[in-house]
């Protein structure tokens, strides 16, 4: 097993009586449902259904104070702090920035599922992504190496779980998209389990479902092979003389690129290469 400490993560606190439905009435998962053993993947969304921030929703147990961890990219928080505070009115709700405080701990590998968390400092839950993905830790800052050691994996660093999470195809915000340009659907988060398409209402909620059922979803974040060195973020890829999308993450030979399905449809049916 392999754990990295991710630093470009930071942890948003939610909590208060009306936390629970204040944020189920907002993002793309059903926090309604979820529980301390039930992490969600979830994303707050524009009005005309942009993703605005994308994070993993981890709930504290009521015997450990309650509330809800946003586990959210560093550079985001700022800026989700300020949209929450914006929607918060008059809810009973507490909105804090506790990423002094918390840091975040990918685990993966042989025998994750095995692993006996339960005397781990801090909240040790499955990533609600994909089981591949492993285990997603949030810890007291400072403590990643003692949390590694009681669960008995072996510290890397954070460009080890970049490549783990090209090779499982998991879109990373910011790399493989731009935030407040990508819909939900174009990240793969319909195949992520981070929209709920059952529950009620929540921001952008309309343009998401239209594409649902309509499955005009016309861009995707898709696994690409690269030959040599991988082009950087943001590349564009071509075929023949039409840009079909841009390249994001890339190592080893492999990487993420968002492309226009259409466009990358017609350019294989007519055996123009695509680069």
């Amino acid at each position: 097993m392999q754990a990295a400490p991710l630093s470009d993560r930071g942890i948003v606190l939610v909590s208060g009586d009306d936390a629970r439905h204040f944020l189920n009435g907002l993002v793309t998962a059903n926090v309604a449902t979820m529980s301390p053993a039930t992490p969600r993947f979830a994303a707050l969304l524009t009005p005309q259904g942009k993703i605005v921030a994308d994070f993993i929703v981890a709930e504290i147990a009521a015997a450990d104070g309650g509330g809800f961890l946003l586990d959210v990219p560093a550079a985001l928080v700022d800026g989700l702090l300020a949209k929450l505070k914006m929607y918060k009115l008059r809810a009973k709700v507490t909105v804090e920035d506790r990423s002094a405080a918390l840091a975040v701990l990918a685990v993966w590998g042989d025998g994750v599922d095995s692993l006996d968390t339960a005397a781990v400092d801090g909240l040790v839950l499955r990533d609600p992504r994909l089981p591949g993905l492993g285990l997603r830790a949030i810890v007291p800052a400072g403590t990643a190496a003692a949390v590694a050691g009681q669960l008995g994996a072996t510290m890397v660093d954070a460009a080890a779980y970049e490549v783990h999470r090209i090779a499982l195809a998991v879109p990373r915000g910011g790399v493989d998209f731009a935030y407040g340009d990508a819909f939900p659907h174009e990240t793969d988060m319909d195949q992520l389990a981070g929209v709920d398409f059952k529950k009620g209402c929540y921001v952008g909620q309309e343009v998401v479902s239209r594409m649902q059922h309509r499955g005009t979803a016309r861009s995707r974040v898709v696994p690409v092979t690269v030959e040599g060195f991988a082009p950087p973020p943001g590349a564009p890829v071509t075929a023949g003389d039409i840009a079909v999308g841009t390249m994001g993450s890339g190592v080893e030979g492999r990487g993420l690129a968002l492309l226009r399905l259409d466009r990358v449809g017609d350019a294989l049916a007519a055996g123009t290469p695509i680069v």
